[in-house]
């Protein structure tokens, strides 16, 4: 049995630089003790490979897989699921690597990199993780090329992979344009589907809004036909919070319906949102959107999906924020709004009912409460003192420091000991115009709560308790109410106008990404087929007209191919008029015959030109199947050397 050759130094070179290109971008989702791991022993592969020792013992290889199950099994307290099953592959690529010797064992590490490059689209599809993925792929093919050819120098290497990469787009974007589109994440499975979202919680506890607003990350964006809202009038809603304990605020469940309860009016805003996944069924659009195709609309006036948002969403709103919406709200919902738990937080109760003695009218309350906040000089931060077991009572009449949601805790309940119906509503406040795109961008730093009241013949009602004691907050964000807080999101500090321009570049791309690539929904691809004229768009349709582009596109590379002409066509054409001339003076070169077998047996018939038959067939043998034909000028050489050659 004919033993296996080993891999050249080159081979196993480039079957770990496509491992590493591969791995590396896994390393900030996968633990910290599965990297060092696979660190070491990739770095003992490389040891083995400069120092040209022997692989490690199958035995030794088993006991290292058996470990790295049982690491994975701890770190992640399964086996199954798409973290443990990448951190799982990540493992036996290294482990691979370790016992690579042959061209078969390194065709199995180029498969298990496709593999992790694949897997990483499984967390995230941004253009970042696009292009991570193609690096890595044309490592990966540059692998492949090194174990089916000669040794080259890496970058010849590299740019033959590059070529072949390129050559594949068009039927990329052939199936891309044509595939049926699968709505839906690309992993599904229920353990691990929605993991490592952020965003507005269901429930709001004294800093839960202030946590959120640490992070620089893009809640949404919207674009609008025309000028957008004042700041003063950018209030995305959220879910409505009705029910407290005495510390914890909580959604009450009202009815769900097609349509909204309201009549719209006053000035409209026509927008595109295009909301990030937050696995929650929220669209967190302005007050108050009109109806609109297959959403829903909650009894507490919030815009709804069908099902939780787990991929990015667009959709197509008009909003107007001057309707006038409760004004017949039913006696349920008022007493919830009334309800205040028995002996919680009796100081702010007291002070609710000594306001309430001063008013002459209900409709005066809310101003009274405003009057009194500030004149008691509540410190809007990020870094609140601890509060008591009355967590309200503490902040309103000792630490006096605190966020949005403490403001509007404090106000709501302080309006109910008053007698007036009033509930906290959170969301997002604000946002910041790209200045590339200008699309407006709100992030999860812009996350924000304020309170909604209820007046007789008025209905519902926003009021911002926050604004009174800091109105930089509304008028110009996060950043412009703290300046100079270091907890603030690096993205959103208004000290770096530098980094504020990359920011909005980057971002206006990413967006442009987001429309259009991870944007190509089921919908979009029948517009567009609409579009070009295909009335259907069915499977069968899409099969058919798949086939015949893909078709289409396979001929024209062949075609390409086989009239793309390469140094060794000018090279055979030379050998080929060469044998010509030797078979007109009655030496035909057999179909067999090698160049150098050629020459001599050429050579035995005429002797005389024994020296140059020898001379240009060695010349064709290098130029041919050598590293000469590279060099231009041998080419040349040889070319003239056939042309003075005159056999008779």
């Amino acid at each position: 049995m004919t033993p296996k050759p080993h891999l050249r130094a080159d081979q196993t070179g480039w079957l770990l630089a496509c491992a590493t290109l591969s791995l590396a971008p896994h390393a900030t989702h996968l633990p910290l003790s599965l990297i060092a791991v696979c660190g070491l022993l990739l770095g003992w592969r490389v040891v083995l490979l400069n120092q040209g020792n022997r692989l490690p013992h199958r035995a030794l290889l088993f006991a290292l897989a058996v470990s790295l199950v049982a690491l994975v099994a701890v770190e992640f307290q399964r086996l199954f699921g798409k973290e443990p099953g990448i951190a799982l592959l990540a493992g036996l690529l290294i482990i691979k690597l370790l016992e690579t010797h042959d061209v078969r064992d390194a065709r199995t590490v180029i498969l298990l990199s496709f593999f992790m490059q694949m897997g990483l689209f499984l967390y995230q599809q941004t253009m970042g993780v696009a292009a991570l993925a193609l690096a890595g792929s044309v490592s990966t093919v540059a692998a492949l090329l090194a174990l089916e050819g000669r040794a080259e120098p890496p970058r010849a290497r590299g740019m033959a992979a590059a070529r072949l990469v390129l050559q594949g787009l068009p039927l990329m974007l052939v199936l891309f344009v044509l595939f049926p589109r699968i709505q839906g994440p690309l992993w599904g499975l229920p353990a691990d589907a929605y993991t490592h979202r952020t965003g507005l919680s269901d429930s709001m506890s004294p800093g839960d809004v202030a946590r959120i607003s640490e992070s620089g990350a893009i809640a949404f964006r919207a674009r609008f036909e025309g000028d957008p809202p004042p700041p003063a009038e950018r209030y995305w809603r959220g879910p409505v919070l009705s029910e407290f304990d005495g510390r914890t605020w909580r959604q009450t469940r009202g009815s769900v319906t097609d349509a909204p309860s309201y009549r719209s009016q006053g000035t409209a805003y026509t927008y595109a949102l295009t909301l990030e996944p937050h696995n929650h069924r929220w669209l967190l659009a302005l007050d108050f959107p009109a109806t609109a195709p297959g959403l829903r609309y909650s009894s507490d006036f919030q815009l709804l999906a069908q099902a939780p948002v787990h991929t990015r969403m667009r959709v197509d709103l008009v909003s107007h924020p001057g309707t006038q919406v409760g004004l017949d709200e039913s006696d349920a919902v008022l007493r919830q709004a009334l309800y205040l738990p028995p002996e919680s937080n009796p100081r702010t109760r007291a002070l609710g009912t000594r306001l309430r003695a001063e008013a002459r009218t209900s409709g005066e309350i809310p101003a009274l409460v405003i009057a009194h906040f500030q004149a008691i000089k509540l410190a809007y931060t990020l870094d609140p003192l601890p509060l008591g077991r009355d967590d309200v009572d503490s902040f309103l009449f000792e630490t006096r420091q605190g966020f949005c949601e403490h403001f509007a805790a404090a106000f709501v309940v302080t309006l109910r000991a008053a007698g007036v119906p009033a509930r906290v509503v959170t969301g997002y406040q604000g946002g910041e115009i790209n200045a590339v795109d200008g699309s407006l961008v709100v992030r999860q730093s812009d996350a924000h709560a304020w309170a909604e009241i209820w007046l007789a013949g008025k209905g519902w009602q926003r009021i911002d308790p926050t604004a009174a004691s800091a109105p930089r907050r509304i008028d110009s964000g996060l950043a412009g109410a703290l300046p100079g807080v270091d907890r603030l999101p690096l993205l959103v500090r208004s000290d770096l106008p530098w980094l504020r321009t990359l920011r909005d570049n980057l971002e206006a791309i990413d967006n442009r990404w987001n429309q259009w690539v991870l944007g190509y929904n089921p919908a979009r691809q029948q517009a567009l087929l609409s579009a070009l004229g295909l009335a259907r768009t069915d499977w069968t349709t899409l099969t058919a007209l798949l086939a015949a582009a893909g078709a289409a596109v396979a001929g024209v590379l062949a075609a390409w191919a086989l009239r793309r002409r390469s140094p060794a066509d000018g090279i055979d054409r030379d050998w080929a008029r060469f044998c010509q001339q030797l078979a007109a003076i009655g030496i035909p070169r057999a179909p067999w015959e090698g160049p150098l077998d050629y020459a001599r047996r050429a050579g035995s018939r005429r002797p005389d030109l024994a020296p140059h038959l020898d001379a240009i067939a060695a010349t064709y043998a290098n130029l041919r199947y050598g590293r000469a034909n590279a060099d231009p000028a041998a080419r040349q050489r040889f070319h003239q050397f056939i042309k003075a050659f005159r056999p008779r």
